[in-house]
């Protein structure tokens, strides 16, 4: 991103900040709509917009995109060598113009658009000329600003749409003329496309939870996250390690992005580790695995979530609900893999000057109101926006409860800012991935990409589990977590349910599984975007980051398979299963990650690694034996080895 000065940077961010709170005061509607009754009870017929709360769909997606994509063009260079560095061009001006001009002809004609019949109405010239227009600058922006591989897989499904006809067997499709692909792609609101309702999701849900997270960061919530983490882990064997586990848990409920996980964290968390002998790339692997787990972590997780949450209408607070012991099971097997990492190495806890008094911690301590606030708002049903924007109200009120928390104006300018720079990416990425959905829907792929994978799996669950698995890491290779879950959502989904009916899989198991897999894609190699941030930071290789990463982040593969087959983690059946689905985990995850390290409360060697990491993935994925049979062997492993090493120790000291 361009390092702007001047009267271009403050108009830029004036920009974006205005138009995050904009967004905040939609969200708020009933509440302005009531307060304003008070004192006019006409006066919601004066509103720009011709009431409170948020304008209709096609106008709000419309507007959205208007506010947040051209300023991506000025922001960032469409070349990191060869364009200017520090300001815009003359052609990223242009690019910025061309970008609104469809936006700003359907926030205008949003009316007509929505009344018009989908096919069937004519698509005039004009219509052909914004919508390629649009095509064409959402791709630049896309390229620019979020990933190219998007951008590339975008415009492969536009070209697949022109010449489908001439594919052969099941890629094969129906002639579809120039008019007919614009018009899927563009201007189609109701199925999917530029202005379908993932970017309805983005505009209102999923831009006020990122309002919250900046002004969470912007009150010292960050600060107070930090703290914890250290003062709970700092003084333990490997203690850096575990601070960086802890906090980027912690900041995960202010940030799904993990990427900015990474650089807010990693940039106190990774010198600490290597400071006390973790190699640079391992350093990076552990920041990058915990970061990612951050869009797991409840209440505030990724953007994905808040788009499951759209596509299923389940409700986001049965989500959170369902993800909250996953996510634990996540950060366990990291903390565990850090601990045995630790141990076997034999590194130092962080200096005690470096660890947090108590009394520091609690001095932040009233900033975890609001995150209590939104999580009873959501188990009360309120919707996700609502129930968002009073957090966000409460996290400025509580700041001013201490004067070292307290945000002045220049404070909350600066997280309208922050939320703001982050809803403009987000935005051309979310319209980038309801295009490709619309293209795999008009053409039939999303049947025939699950008859393949269905066909290959030959009617076994598990098989197919893997394949879509594999599917997901594979999209996960360039394309971000939100985009690559809604594809394979799209593709797989249907067909975990038609194969998981016998054992009762329903809706919200078979997205959870996609999902999970979605965000620990941004940490396996070969392209990562979290670890190569973190590698970045740790001055290692990317690669060789990723692949720590992707193995202290294992437990993401044990726990995706785990919403399917053990339910009771999602919080489903008696106190009995949940209890029991969780202890398998813990079990299993704790001898992988054991014999991986090679350590448990001694080092091990190569036989009982081995035997340790076979009994683990009995207990993870031996689903067809009984619950109480591979809790009992995992238990068993643990406790027979944890007592001979503790035996042979003892005889040592003697």
């Amino acid at each position: 991103m361009r390092e702007l000065a001047g009267p271009l940077r403050g108009a830029i961010a004036l920009w974006l900040a205005f138009w995050a709170a904009v967004h905040l005061y939609f969200a708020g509607g009933p509440f302005f709509e009531w307060a304003a009754g008070l004192v006019h009870p006409g006066i919601e017929r004066a509103m720009p917009f011709g009431g409170f709360g948020f304008p209709e769909p096609v106008e709000m997606r419309s507007l959205h995109l208007l506010v947040f994509t051209p300023p991506l063009f000025l922001l960032y260079p469409a070349f990191a060598t060869r364009s200017p560095q520090a300001r815009p061009s003359v052609f990223d001006w242009l690019w910025a113009i061309a970008s609104a001009a469809p936006h700003l002809w359907v926030f205008v004609n949003a009316a007509a658009v929505s009344d018009r019949m989908e096919y069937v109405d004519p698509f005039t010239p004009t219509m052909m000329a914004m919508g390629v227009t649009c095509m064409v600058t959402m791709l630049e922006a896309i390229r620019r600003a979020v990933e190219p591989g998007l951008a590339w897989m975008v415009a492969g499904c536009l070209l697949y749409m022109f010449t489908g006809h001439h594919w052969p067997g099941v890629l094969n499709t129906r002639v579809f003329t120039a008019p007919e692909i614009i018009e899927a792609a563009w201007l189609v609101p109701t199925a999917g496309g530029v202005y379908g309702p993932l970017t309805g999701i983005v505009a209102t849900t999923i831009a006020v939870f990122i309002l919250f997270g900046a002004f969470m960061q912007g009150s010292g919530t960050g600060r107070l996250f930090s703290n914890i983490g250290a003062a709970v882990a700092g003084r333990y064997t490997g203690g850096p390690a575990k601070v960086a586990v802890v906090t980027s848990g912690l900041f995960g409920t202010m940030s799904g992005s993990s990427v900015s996980n990474v650089i807010t964290t990693g940039a106190m968390t990774i010198p600490l580790m290597i400071k006390v002998g973790y190699r640079p790339a391992v350093a990076g692997g552990i920041e990058s695995a915990a970061s990612v787990g951050g869009a797991l972590m409840p209440p505030v997780m990724g953007a994905a979530a808040f788009v499951m949450a759209e596509i299923t209408n389940i409700p986001y607070g049965d989500i959170i609900v369902a993800a909250a012991i996953g996510a634990v099971l996540y950060y366990f097997a990291i903390l565990a893999a850090v601990h045995f990492e630790a141990k076997r190495a034999g590194m130092e806890p962080m200096a005690l000057k470096d660890i947090p008094a108590w009394r520091e911690v609690l001095a932040d301590a009233h900033l975890v109101l609001p995150i209590g606030l939104l999580v009873w708002l959501m188990t009360e049903r309120w919707s996700g926006n609502y129930a968002a924007f009073w957090a966000t109200v409460a996290m400025v009120g509580v700041s001013l409860l201490r004067a070292r928390t307290r945000m002045g104006w220049r404070a909350i300018l600066d997280s309208f800012y922050s939320a703001g720079l982050t809803m403009a990416p987000l935005a051309v990425s979310i319209a980038g991935a309801g295009v490709v959905v619309s293209a795999l829907t008009a053409t039939g792929m999303v049947v025939a990409f699950g008859g393949i994978i269905k066909e290959t799996a030959g009617g076994s669950l598990g098989l197919l589990l893997v394949l879509v698995a594999l599917t997901v890491l594979v999209l996960g290779l360039g394309i971000p977590t939100t985009p690559s879950y809604i594809i394979a959502a799209a593709i797989g989904v249907p067909t975990i349910l038609e194969l998981g009916r016998p054992l009762g899989v329903d809706l919200l198991q078979a997205h959870m599984f996609t999902f999970y897999f979605a965000v620990i894609a941004d940490a396996t190699p070969p392209v990562a975007a979290a670890a190569f941030a973190a590698a970045a930071i740790a001055r290692a290789g990317p690669t060789i980051t990723s692949v720590h990463a992707t193995r202290f982040g294992i437990a993401g593969f044990t726990v995706g398979f785990a919403f399917i087959y053990d339910p009771g983690i999602m919080l489903r059946g008696g106190f009995v299963e949940i209890i029991t689905a969780t202890a398998i985990q813990v079990a299993a995850l704790t001898l992988i990650t054991s014999a991986y390290a090679g350590f448990l409360l001694r080092p091990m060697g190569v036989a009982l690694r081995v035997l340790l990491g076979a009994v683990g993935l009995f207990a993870a994925f031996a689903h067809v034996a009984p619950d109480e049979l591979r809790l009992l062997v995992g238990l068993v492993a643990l406790g027979a080895t944890a007592a001979v090493q503790g035996l042979a120790g003892r005889a040592r000291v003697a």
